[in-house]
């Protein structure tokens, strides 16, 4: 089986470098030619949770060359119809393009490849991407082995591709199928919005947010914000390494501080996690803030649900992609600290 890396940043370096250390025919690819060219002459590095590096072979798109039976794709949502439009040249009728994106753009990838084509997946441990070649696990390597990836199918039906789409996928750590992709998309996104933009906005690390009582609670109202636009659109959110998301949800004041806790407990193993928001505001790249807190308030705007705090992340990552700045965290910190006086039940 050809597989193609479709993405390789920080978590696909990772992935490429778990299967080729098990001899599968991989092919790294991204458009960063520093990265293409450490990758081949040095290896794939992993550095953080494990240490170990394993040669890899990197392409740039340009350099691919026939058909790949599974694509595992990672690049930014903003790519998308520029890259998809391009892999469809190396997809045969029964090549399998597992989407691992943030957000959840199955329906696009869809539309541009074909649905019969298209899986889905959610990624469930952090890298940051710290020189060419090298990549950095933020997840502790234990989690890495539970809980790496969930993937199904659009319809929910368990399928033989599917199975063997997860036995490839667990080379790299523990992946689960789900009968819930839609459930599952959401709570990955769930976590992006609630941690992840908040990560970016502060400019801080998932431990650093955890750490300050004032950020956790403004990650309680993210979360419960995107609890309750994804229940307006009639989702039923899935575990999330055997975490009920669901129960998060505010109903009232006294909820706040247990909620804060757990958070607080089911964060923990991912301290060093630092969003991939964060880290293309770092590069000075366009963000996914879009796809990830924009779609809150997207869809809160539509169902006539507030999203005072998504909002504040939107604005906080736009502004500095507008500016070519980094966020401050305890100057950022004070707008959610004034938000929180705000909120009531």
């Amino acid at each position: 089986m050809r597989i193609a890396v479709m993405g390789a940043g920080s978590i696909g370096t990772i992935v490429g470098a778990y299967l080729s250390a098990q001899g599968l025919d991989v092919d790294l690819i991204t458009r960063n030619r520093a990265q293409v060219e450490a990758l081949n002459q040095f290896g794939a590095r992993i550095t953080g949770a494990t240490e170990w590096t394993v040669p890899v072979r990197a392409l740039t798109p340009d350099q691919m060359k026939g058909t790949y039976d599974l694509v595992l794709f990672f690049t930014k949502q903003g790519q998308n119809h520029e890259v998809l439009k391009h892999l469809l040249g190396y997809l045969g009728p029964q090549s399998i393009v597992c989407s691992l994106q943030n957000g959840i753009p199955e329906a696009d990838i869809a539309a541009i490849v074909g649905p019969e084509r298209v899986i889905g997946g959610s990624i469930e441990f952090g890298a940051t991407g710290t020189l060419p070649g090298v990549s950095r696990l933020t997840t502790s390597l234990e989690h890495l082995k539970q809980y790496a990836f969930q993937i199904g199918e659009l319809n929910g039906q368990i399928t033989d591709r599917i199975h063997v789409v997860q036995s490839i996928l667990a080379h790299v750590g523990g992946t689960h199928i789900s009968q819930n992709l839609v459930g599952t998309k959401w709570s990955k996104l769930w976590l992006n919005v609630t941690f992840g933009g908040l990560s970016a906005a502060l400019g801080a690390t998932f431990g650093e947010v955890i750490d300050n009582d004032v950020a956790l609670r403004s990650a309680v109202f993210l979360s419960n914000e995107t609890l309750k636009v994804g229940h307006a659109c009639s989702v039923q959110f899935a575990p999330l390494f055997r975490f009920d998301v669901e129960s998060c949800e505010i109903y009232q004041t006294k909820d706040v501080i247990p909620y804060m806790e757990m958070l607080r407990r089911v964060i923990s193993p991912g301290r060093a996690v630092k969003s991939s928001i964060l880290q293309d505001l770092e590069k000075n790249r366009p963000t996914e803030i879009s796809y990830i807190n924009g779609v809150i308030t997207r869809l809160g705007k539509e169902k006539g649900i507030p999203t005072p705090f998504n909002h504040l992340v939107v604005k906080l990552v736009r502004q500095a992609e507008k500016t070519h700045s980094l966020p401050t965290f305890s100057r950022n910190l004070r707008f959610f600290k004034e938000l929180l006086t705000q909120e009531s039940f």
